[in-house]
């Protein structure tokens, strides 16, 4: 599912808590866009075309809540951008950013016990 960067702000507040009328994806935004309420509620209906939104009718308006999860949505980004720039391979993708950055040695740490419990999973499945 294709989602544009306007649409994953308002789907990152549904995501953040959920359910959520117009009014409050809205008010919840106020503070992050300068966009306007038509402009949002143009969004919510994008989504729910997707089918990245449900919505639950309550009185006279709407309850917005994510029928996407952000988990596979980030899994789906990650897989697509990684493809498209490099080849599925992640080690192009580490040197990018060791060369445009720099990783810090909080970086490195997490990446060394990434590779760690990758070798102890590998290891695992190879004993079987």
């Amino acid at each position: 599912m294709q989602i544009s960067e306007a649409e994953s702000v308002v789907m990152e507040v549904l995501w953040a808590h959920s359910p959520r009328t117009a009014e409050e994806v809205i008010e919840a935004l106020a503070g992050q866009q300068d966009w306007q309420e038509p402009t949002i509620k143009t969004l919510l209906n994008r989504l729910l075309k997707k089918g990245a939104l449900s919505a639950e009718r309550d009185g006279r308006r709407y309850l917005y809540a994510p029928a996407l999860k952000r988990d596979d949505w980030v899994r789906a980004q990650s897989s697509s951008l990684l493809q498209r720039l490099f080849g599925g391979r992640l080690a192009p993708l580490v040197a990018q950013f060791q060369a445009d950055e720099g990783l810090s040695e909080e970086d490195r740490a997490a990446l060394r016990a990434l590779l760690e419990r990758s070798d102890k999973a590998r290891k695992g499945k190879e004993k079987r």
